[in-house]
């Protein structure tokens, strides 16, 4: 009996040993598997974030921020110069290049007399241009071929003798009928287009700033002048006699001709007009 009942303890002990070592194998199993639970919940949670991280580093910079085109800027200015008061617009075609154009105008009147002719005359400056000005250095100094696409710089004048009054013509000298007196009218101009070339300093269109200023010197080339001397009334000589019609006599009138170069010779010089001028502007 007693062999039998030390077996029963043995055996069941064996068998609490065995269940208890079960339940900690479960438990342990079921640790290992929430623990694998865990570590891929963890990296599945941690591979957004890699993948943003992923993404952060792969992200395309920000765009650049790209300096304001360097063509396509519009300045206007106002201007003096020998070719009159005026005003002007320009346009950037690149960092070294700008088209410009503009137009001028003046006007003054005076009365004068020459060669025994009382002339009342009216200098008029009218003119429309347009230049390509290049900056070889990149900065202010630039060369500026251009164009004077419209030449109206010129004069116009009254001319009269009163009766009994001498004057000469092409080295002639008159006698202004005072039953006829001379009178007349007179006009100068040049070719109604002409070349420029101009250097100067100063961008009407800069790339950096709004205010400037352009100071330039240059030419216009146009050519001889061009006078035309018309006289009515009737010339007399040196005595009071032989009255002819100024208009229609060839002798009066070859002589009208040779005054007529004589001034433009006189003239010669301004072939090549000097341009001197200063101005100011705004870029926008």
């Amino acid at each position: 009996m007693r062999k039998i009942e030390t077996c029963r303890k043995a055996l069941l002990l064996c068998g609490l040993l065995t269940v208890v070592s079960a339940a900690s194998f479960a438990a342990s199993g079921e640790s290992t598997k929430k623990t694998e639970a865990n570590t891929a919940t963890l990296d599945s949670a941690s591979t957004p974030g890699e993948i943003a991280t992923g993404n952060d580093s792969s992200d395309p910079q920000a765009p650049r921020q790209t300096k304001r085109g360097e063509a396509g800027l519009i300045g206007v200015g106002l201007r003096l110069s020998t070719l009159g008061a005026g005003a002007e617009v320009g346009v950037s075609l690149s960092s070294r290049l700008n088209v410009r154009g503009g137009f001028n105008i003046f006007q003054y009147s005076r009365g004068f007399n020459h060669d025994g002719i009382t002339y009342k005359g009216q200098l008029n400056l009218r003119s429309g241009e347009a230049h390509l000005d290049w900056y070889p250095l990149g900065h202010t100094f630039h060369l500026s071929p251009g164009l004077l696409v419209y030449n109206g710089n010129g004069a116009t004048a009254t001319a009269n003798v009163p009766g009994g009054s001498t004057f000469t013509l092409g080295g002639t000298s008159y006698t202004s009928d005072p039953t006829n007196p001379i009178a007349g009218n007179g006009k100068l101009d040049f070719v109604k287009a002409a070349p420029t070339a101009m250097f100067g300093f100063g961008n009407l269109v800069p790339q950096n700033r709004h205010f400037t200023y352009n100071i330039e010197l240059g030419a216009v080339f146009q050519g001889s002048a061009r006078t035309k001397l018309n006289l009515t009334g009737s010339a007399c000589d040196a005595l009071g006699l032989n009255c002819v019609n100024a208009a229609t006599d060839p002798t009066v009138q070859a002589n009208v001709a040779a005054e007529q170069t004589k001034i433009n010779n006189k003239l010669s010089p301004f072939k090549y007009y000097p341009v001197i001028s200063f101005g100011f502007g705004y870029r926008f």
